[in-house]
């Protein structure tokens, strides 16, 4: 169970000023770039379940390794995010290729995949694999000192979709509420606005059928 605090902030004005407060802290910048994969019926999405392939790097046929995930079952409180999460490596040519040719995911030697055809019946010929589109992802990843901030390793998203960017302040932790009080009083401190995300990020996409990117 991957346990996260989410919370949105409302513009690029907010992301940017907090970046700025947080730039002595900063780790590393991650570039991604998401998709989704699902059957044309989209049996995942009805099951509230989501299988992506994460891609790293600027240079979108060369990224430097991918990550494959089914996440299920997402709930959402008052900032708090629980979903049931699986990850595994993939090679980044392997995901190259289901890029290029979304059906060919269902060949793919691996336990998600095996998962995903036993118990939703999606990736062989009767139900192939489709992308469902996707969105680019820019993280910055912060290290905060020990103390009041617990060491929480904290990630700033700027999500780009092709109808808009969201910006969000995630955490994953173990002890939410405390994790919660803790970047709450970092925004307000920093004199940054948020609100509690309502949703995760493939909410809109689907909402919306699916971007192209």
């Amino acid at each position: 169970m991957e346990v996260e605090i989410k919370l949105r902030l409302p513009d690029t004005a907010a992301h940017r000023r907090l970046s700025s407060f947080l730039a002595p802290r900063l780790r590393r910048t991650d570039a991604q770039r998401n998709l989704f994969f699902d059957a044309a019926g989209r049996p995942l999405a009805t099951a509230t379940a989501a299988l992506r392939v994460r891609l790293y790097g600027l240079d979108d046929r060369a990224p430097s390794r991918a990550v494959l995930a089914l996440k299920r079952r997402p709930r959402i409180d008052a900032g708090v995010s629980r979903v049931e999460e699986i990850e595994e490596p993939l090679d980044p040519a392997i995901a190259l290729s289901c890029v290029d040719d979304p059906a060919s995911l269902g060949g793919v030697e691996s336990p998600i995949i095996r998962l995903v055809s036993k118990e939703y019946g999606v990736g062989g010929d009767a139900a192939p694999f489709v992308c469902l589109g996707g969105f680019r992802n820019t993280r910055a990843v912060y290290q905060l000192e020990e103390g009041e901030t617990l060491g929480l390793v904290v990630e700033l998203d700027e999500t780009r979709f092709d109808f808009g960017t969201n910006y969000e302040l995630e955490c994953e932790t173990a002890e939410p509420e405390q994790a919660k009080q803790v970047l709450e009083r970092l925004l307000t401190v920093a004199g940054v606005p948020y609100e509690y995300s309502r949703s995760n990020k493939i909410h809109p996409l689907l909402s919306r059928g699916g971007p192209n990117v």
